[in-house]
């Protein structure tokens, strides 16, 4: 096997490896396509406290299984899968109250241990969701992400007829764009700089998607609502000056999801009363707990369009440059093949 190996921050190496065999209640996968996200940026940059070098990277990945350890009797060589890649001890407070995802001790493929930049994984079989071989594997490792999205939706507590606004359209903003129309929003108003990002969300059902340098998207928000603010604000950025942005452009009784990943440091102003007298609620979203057979239901379903937001499919000796596209804005979605 060939693995793209994090040797130190800003160091990788492709690095050949023997093959594992998969132990007890465990599968080796061949990685098909594994996703490029902005933790893999950090990791990279060693700005990821958890991560330890070396590393393997990569935690949004779909394949084929291989071989089976002994006690996996519900996968089979053959099976296509798509990879869960966070895993709660089951011990602690936040496990026993079934909060998982909140768990201290968390571990993570791609972050805490080998991941998906590689031709092969061995996984945990509990982690490894069975698909429909018709689903097409570079679209099924999108599963993690929209995992992550669909909890985020149900945090945001959407109804029928919100209007919703979404700063940022990249990938993460893209998909939720799809969930709240599905969720039933009467519309969707979009704030992004890049205009490449800004088409493919008015594609993809935005009903408007405004450059925030040059247009007003309280106003924009208000036009639609008779004044008021918007009924939902999904922050998609991670930005300290989107996140107090997204306070400001809610309504009464409006929801503000901050999803996207600020700096630990990062801080924001907010009205005590404020939220008091209009019922505003901030709500925060962390990783994907119980959302992984809905996101593999939506992207067999349809319903969901992910494929065209791939922007770039680079192989695994390119993951480099796959890097360096995130943190110059240059991608939408980079997908690594490590099989190309």
């Amino acid at each position: 096997m060939t693995a793209a190996v994090f040797l130190s921050p800003g160091a990788c190496e492709i690095i050949a490896r023997q093959t594992p065999t998969p132990p007890e209640g465990s599968v080796l996968v061949r990685v098909a396509a594994c996703g490029v996200c902005g933790t893999d940026v950090h990791i990279y940059r060693g700005e990821f406290p958890n991560a330890r070098f070396p590393l393997v990277a990569g935690h949004e990945l779909a394949g084929v299984i291989e071989a089976t350890g002994p006690n996996v009797p519900y996968l089979r060589s053959g099976d296509h899968v798509a990879i869960d890649p966070n895993m709660p001890c089951g011990a602690c407070r936040p496990c026993r109250r079934g909060l998982g995802h909140l768990c201290p001790n968390l571990a993570a493929l791609g972050v805490t241990m080998d991941g998906g930049f590689s031709t092969h994984c061995v996984v945990p079989a509990r982690q490894a969701y069975k698909l429909p071989k018709d689903l097409p594997l570079l679209v099924s490792a999108m599963t993690e992400p929209v995992s992550c999205c669909v909890h985020g939706i149900e945090k945001a507590h959407l109804r029928p007829g919100d209007v919703v606004a979404i700063i940022g359209a990249g990938m993460i903003g893209l998909i939720m764009i799809q969930l709240a129309l599905l969720q039933g929003a009467a519309a969707v108003i979009v704030s992004e700089l890049e205009p490449r990002k800004r088409e493919m969300a008015v594609k993809l059902g935005a009903t408007q998607a405004l450059d925030p340098r040059t247009e007003d998207l309280h106003g924009a928000i208000a036009k639609v609502t008779g004044g008021a603010g918007a009924d939902a604000v999904i922050e998609c950025v991670g930005g300290e000056g989107t996140a107090q942005q997204a306070v400001s452009l809610a309504g009464e009784a409006g929801t503000v999801l901050l999803f996207g990943v600020a700096p630990e440091a990062a801080r924001i102003t907010v009205s005590p009363y404020d939220i008091y007298r209009r019922e505003i609620t901030l709500s925060g979203s962390f990783t994907n707990p119980h959302t992984f057979d809905a996101a593999i239901a939506l992207l067999q379903s349809g319903r969901l369009r992910v494929e065209e937001m791939i922007s770039h499919r680079l192989a695994l000796s390119d993951l480099p440059d796959a890097i360096t596209l995130i943190e110059s804005r240059q991608a939408m979605k980079v997908m690594v093949e490590p099989g190309a």
